[in-house]
């Protein structure tokens, strides 16, 4: 097997496997993983661009088969385009900063994405047109909005963040994502902090 063979497969394997991890956290904690409030753990996952390009798909094809498993076409495709965009984002991120920035920047796309898409899923996919006592469409959004914040900067900061600094040691001394794959998922050694 040539060198790039097994890069391939070895991104194949990543991507898959991030992607299995994302769809069964999310189904398994469905009940606060979805609509008004909801707190997405796996969400804490799009800290891995981060780490691996490989990320970038299997988070995208984690979340289009949890939305899929749910059985709502608009999340499923609407909700896996925003989680393509936002890990698109965030291996940019990782790509451009180094140190603290990184670490406090990579979380953000998936936060402000969503909560900028998941409230209008939720009202037009979903049906929701009442939140807290209010119907009107404009109140109701905002309030989605909030909520979807709140509940994205828990899984991505407060989970996330912590998952990068369990995951980091771990890339350093055993290329948990394959030999070269780097702090950044660029090729070579990680960068210097």
């Amino acid at each position: 097997m040539t060198r790039k063979t097994r890069t391939n497969a070895l991104f194949l394997c990543n991507a898959a496997a991030i992607a299995a991890i994302y769809a069964v956290l999310t189904v398994a904690c469905w009940s606060f993983s979805s609509m008004q409030i909801q707190v997405r753990i796996s969400e804490a996952l799009c800290i891995l661009p981060l780490f691996t390009p490989a990320a970038v798909p299997g988070l995208f094809l984690g979340c289009a088969a949890a939305n899929m498993i749910a059985g709502n076409i608009p999340d499923a495709i609407f909700g896996s385009l925003t989680t393509l965009a936002a890990a698109t984002l965030t291996w940019l991120i990782g790509r451009l900063f180094r140190g603290n920035a990184r670490i406090a920047l990579g979380p953000l796309p998936a936060v402000v994405l969503n909560a900028l898409t998941v409230p209008l899923i939720i009202y037009y996919g979903y049906g929701e047109k009442d939140f807290l006592g209010f119907s009107d469409t404009l109140p109701v959004l905002a309030l989605f909005a909030l909520s979807v914040f709140i509940g994205q900067t828990i899984a991505c900061y407060a989970i996330g963040v912590p998952l990068y600094f369990a995951i980091k040691p771990l890339q350093a001394r055993h290329g948990l994502f394959g030999p070269g794959s780097g702090d950044a998922g660029t090729s070579g050694p990680a960068p210097r902090e």
